[in-house]
């Protein structure tokens, strides 16, 4: 179960690896459009970005994994892992449901994250593990967008930028879209 987080991950984010500089790209127009207090030129990522932010968090999570393993679930940094790992499924439900369409993560997440996330605390719990609770829960809970930041930090200071672009990378103004645009239909809507 504890490398089962490792496998459960691995499978998650091949669909963001696959899908997360691509999808920004296309969809920003749209987002702005719609959410235009968002800056979404700070969101937009390289493909050599998504693949080291990706990469280190994979040394993360195979951390927490080997932590779990060598404690049999009772490690706090892998419950904080575990625990960060399903409310980030839940997180990627809540972005397409305000994007009104795919995000990248949405597919695997309600058939690998969510319900991996699940089992894995019920078998700690059937295990007899004490599972971390009250502060330390939270302490994980608030530790999990650290972590992912620290990541995304660590790979625009890696690969010099997370923009795929000259002009957000060098500050130019990139021309604002109309008010209004017609709705994406299709495959540039969910996919």
């Amino acid at each position: 179960m504890t490398w089962g987080l490792l496998a459960a991950w691995a499978i998650h984010d091949t669909e963001e690896l696959a899908t997360m500089a691509g999808w920004a790209h296309r969809a920003r127009p749209r987002l702005e459009s719609r959410f235009p207090q968002v800056p979404w030129e700070r969101l937009e990522v390289s493909q050599r970005h998504v693949n080291v932010a990706i990469g280190l968090m994979g040394v993360v999570m195979a951390g927490a994994s080997a932590l779990g393993a060598r404690t049999g679930g009772r490690s706090p940094v892998f419950q904080a892992a575990l625990a960060g790992f399903g409310l980030h499924g839940a997180a990627h439900l809540a972005q397409a449901a305000a994007t009104r369409g795919y995000t990248p993560g949405v597919v695997t997440a309600p058939v690998v994250v969510i319900p991996f996330s699940v089992w894995a605390w019920r078998r700690l719990r059937s295990a007899g593990v004490p599972v971390s609770s009250g502060r330390s829960g939270w302490a994980a809970v608030a530790a999990f967008p650290v972590v992912l930041g620290g990541v995304h930090a660590l790979a625009h200071a890696l690969t010099g930028s997370r923009h795929p672009d000259d002009s957000v990378r060098t500050g130019a103004a990139r021309p604002r879209p109309a008010a209004r645009r017609a709705r994406p239909t299709g495959r540039d809507r969910w996919f």
